[in-house]
């Protein structure tokens, strides 16, 4: 393994960041010294917030945890982003099978060319239907989706989808 085997990344488009984050990212955070929550750009979604807007709305949903901290790194491949940190490892969290058939073979290149290694966390059942994009398409719609989100998003979640087709 290279980099600190102490320090993870938690890599996503976080847009917005859902509860089923919020949980990968605060059990990463008990199992790790310090947590950096890596705001990528992924160019197939068109982003319904900034980059430093996610990272304000990481920052306030995470304030509870001591130990992690929100940073955007733009269009790079993660494991460039675990060598500026020198963090030795990669935390996804995974919903299912499909989750994880489109997780592995990255994992294991992640490793093939650098000695990061990806843990993936199963996540929390009862969260397990929660996706950002998901959220954003029903709220668009005017669904509540106060209990999908963490509290510091449903309010700029909600005025940014107003009159818009998410």
């Amino acid at each position: 393994m290279t980099g600190n085997p102490r320090r993870c990344v938690c890599p996503g488009s976080y847009d917005p960041i859902t509860k089923g984050h919020l949980d990968v990212i605060a059990r990463a955070s008990a199992l790790y010294d310090d947590v950096v929550v890596a705001v990528l750009h992924n160019p197939a979604k068109q982003g319904t917030f900034t980059p430093d807007e996610r990272i304000e709305l990481i920052t306030a949903s995470t304030a509870d945890l001591p130990n992690v901290r929100a940073a955007a790194f733009g269009n790079r491949l993660i494991v460039d982003v675990c060598r500026e940190l020198d963090a030795g490892v990669i935390v996804k969290g995974i919903r299912g099978l499909t989750d994880y058939e489109y997780e592995l073979p990255m994992a294991l290149m992640n490793r093939e060319m650098t000695g990061v290694e990806t843990l993936l966390l199963p996540g929390n059942p009862a969260l397990s239907h929660y996706s950002s994009s998901l959220i954003r398409l029903i709220a668009g719609h005017g669904a509540d989706v106060g209990e999908m989100v963490p509290e510091p998003v449903l309010g700029p979640l909600l005025d940014r989808l107003s009159g818009f087709d998410a």
